[in-house]
């Protein structure tokens, strides 16, 4: 690896990067700049839609592609045809219970029999910005319709007051972004636990289309910071196309562990070697926490492993167990059910869902009783030893050194506009 053509790359990105991040601020903005208006032969969605009766509805949960044409009012035989003729253009397999759908049709009125409409096309929305157009009229055919998208590079500045999801859209943010801090910060910062005061600076580049944000793509630069406190979150490619996100030193982001297994609403009980047992009444030990949350909530496994055990297991109810290394092993208690393909001798990855909240067993609501041993001995996972993953090798470090100050001045140039505007 040449480590100067790196190093030259991080520059480039970084001053590519700042002046996408800073023309918001300055300078002549492109809606400014003379646009050559040239007339459409072709519409974008293949026909006039204007022209058109357009009604609205979704696919129905069980209903064929055969069958939702042919409700909808084409021919069966045209709609087997058109159904032959999809090829690599969609898979009629892939139709989805509850997508919205359009069907465009012309409608004659100077039939004597009232108004007739004859159906001409079916849009299938595949997600915000692209769809599916079958043509039912003879030749039937279909193409996709890709919707203009917009990529923005965004700066967003977030002080703690009530939560982070109600502080990010008062500060102007889209909540997909806290998707991506929770991922970044998922081994350093309890986003549970974030107290009044606490702030996320970010820099990040944002999808949208039609104006509604689709994607948080990339987050190139973040700060957690509480009280003397700042964790910068550095997103540096040590050229092996990870895009890993790092301390200034090198230090990797990513831990052994995730800090908990789910998302959870509160910790209904904490470890303890003296706990009243909630159901029969009697004190015992508690080497475990109890996390509140409801019913049918995704639980991840902490780190990579192998299942050991996925099964009932008396007052734990459904169970699954997990070997992460030679001192590490964690439980999943009282799960209504298991994560598609869990069983004995599984290997899951740090973040892979085993399982689903639930009150099987000995249990009083649902919640999930998580616990942690190191070398057969229970501890706390609250205060378990989480170690980083290997760090950046140490010839890339002036390359991230670069990164990490040319992000940093540009963050700190931004808040200082923000808080001048």
């Amino acid at each position: 690896m040449d480590i100067r053509k790196l190093a030259y790359g991080t520059a480039v990105s970084c001053m590519i990067a700042a002046s996408f991040l800073l023309s918001g601020c300055s300078g002549k903005k492109s809606d400014d700049l003379p646009v050559e208006e040239a007339a459409d032969s072709v519409p974008p969605m293949g026909f006039w839609p204007d022209s058109l009766l357009m009604e609205e509805g979704a696919v129905r949960s069980g209903e064929t592609f055969q069958g939702m044409m042919t409700r909808l009012g084409m021919t069966s035989a045209d709609a087997v045809e058109l159904a032959g003729r999809l090829d690599s253009v969609f898979d009629v397999r892939k139709l989805r219970a509850g997508n919205t759908i359009r069907a465009y049709y012309d409608v004659d009125t100077t039939a004597s029999a009232g108004a007739v409409k004859t159906l001409e096309y079916v849009e299938y929305l595949k997600n915000k910005a692209s769809s599916v157009i079958f043509k039912a009229q003879q030749p039937v055919s279909a193409w996709t319709y890709d919707k203009p998208v917009l990529s923005e590079r965004k700066f967003a500045h977030v002080t703690i007051t009530s939560s982070l999801w109600n502080d990010m859209r008062a500060a102007g943010a889209s909540p997909l972004l806290i998707v991506n801090l929770s991922d970044i910060y998922a081994w350093s910062v309890d986003f549970f636990g974030l107290q009044e005061g606490d702030e996320f600076k970010v820099m990040y580049e944002q999808k949208s289309c039609e104006g509604t944000v689709i994607a948080v793509d990339t987050v190139f630069y973040a700060e957690f910071h509480r009280e003397d406190t700042m964790i910068p979150a550095i997103r540096f490619d040590p050229g092996d196309g990870t895009g890993l996100y790092w301390k200034e030193d090198g230090e990797n982001l990513r831990k052994a562990f995730l800090k908990a297994p789910l998302q959870f609403s509160r910790i209904s009980s904490g470890f303890s070697y003296h706990r009243k047992h909630p159901v029969t009444g009697k004190v015992r030990p508690h080497t475990a926490i109890d996390y509140a949350a409801p019913a049918g909530t995704p639980v991840m496994s902490i780190g990579d492993g192998t299942v050991i055990s996925a099964g009932w297991s008396g007052g734990g109810g459904n169970t699954v167990k997990i070997r992460h290394n030679s001192s590490y092993e964690t439980a999943y208690l009282h799960l209504s059910r298991y994560g598609k393909g869990i069983k004995a001798g599984t290997r899951v990855r740090q973040g892979q869902v085993i399982g689903y909240v639930g009150s099987t067993g000995m249990s009083t609501g649902p919640h999930l009783d998580f616990r942690v041993w190191k070398n057969g001995t229970p501890v706390n996972p609250l205060k378990m030893d989480n170690v980083p993953e290997a760090p950046l090798a140490k010839e890339l470090l002036p390359a991230l050194d670069s990164t990490y100050h040319c992000y940093k001045h540009i963050m700190d140039s931004l808040s200082v506009v923000s808080v001048v505007n």
